[in-house]
């Protein structure tokens, strides 16, 4: 039995931005370290864009997992910071569960590093209480190929939705006409090659007009 199409809504869904941390980060080898650091602000760009709630978290920030990475902070400055002292799970801290409760969204979408752990722990946790889980899987890293696949089993057999941003924006936005311009401007300042094609369309608009 297939599950039903459960799609995002703009107006119901949440970003939980897990453990982005410069020490963590240096684990990561499943991605290239520049494309998984322009996912990673892909993401945050969308959240942004489609003013989403966005939670920002950290584990043990004073050991070896280092500091967030600074460009979060830069982007949320009014965000939930949540800086967790020791809890790995970080839906084991009570400050994160509450700050994702007060967003009173039900849609959560997750990355993190390492997918795992710091992403598939609260995932896990978060669709045992009941709330619809997106995991960007393009925005969270890990050791390897085979690490990550295990975390992408396990978490989408227990309900989660595995996607990347790319598509998280698109199913957000739903439709074209709701926003040309600010939906491709999002998406060139990420994909390269995506800014060729608005180049060419730019072009037909101004020759039409």
């Amino acid at each position: 039995m297939t599950n039903p199409y459960r799609r995002l809504d703009k107006s119901q869904a949440a970003v939980l931005l897990v453990d982005h941390q410069a020490g963590l980060l240096s684990l990561v080898r499943d991605i290239e370290p520049d494309k998984f650091r322009n996912n990673v602000l892909a993401l945050a760009d969308l959240a942004s864009y489609f003013e989403l709630p966005t939670i920002l978290t950290t584990s043990f920030e004073n050991g070896p997992n280092g500091p967030l990475m600074p460009e979060l902070k830069q982007q949320f400055p009014a965000a939930p910071y949540i800086a967790r002292p020791g809890n790995i799970n970080a839906w084991d801290n009570e400050d994160f569960v509450a700050a994702v409760k007060a967003t009173g969204r039900r849609q959560l979408i997750i990355a993190g590093v390492v997918t795992e752990v710091c992403v598939a722990f609260p995932a896990l946790s978060a669709i045992e209480e009941g709330y619809e889980v997106f995991v960007v899987t393009d925005a969270s890293g890990t050791f390897d190929a085979i690490t990550r696949q295990a975390a992408w089993d396990r978490m989408s057999r227990a309900g989660a939705q595995l996607m990347n941003w790319f598509g998280v924006a698109c199913e957000l936005h739903r439709d074209w006409r709701n926003d040309v311009q600010g939906l491709a401007t999002l998406l060139s300042n990420h994909i390269p090659d995506y800014r060729n094609l608005m180049t060419s369309y730019d072009a037909l608009v101004a020759a039409k007009g």
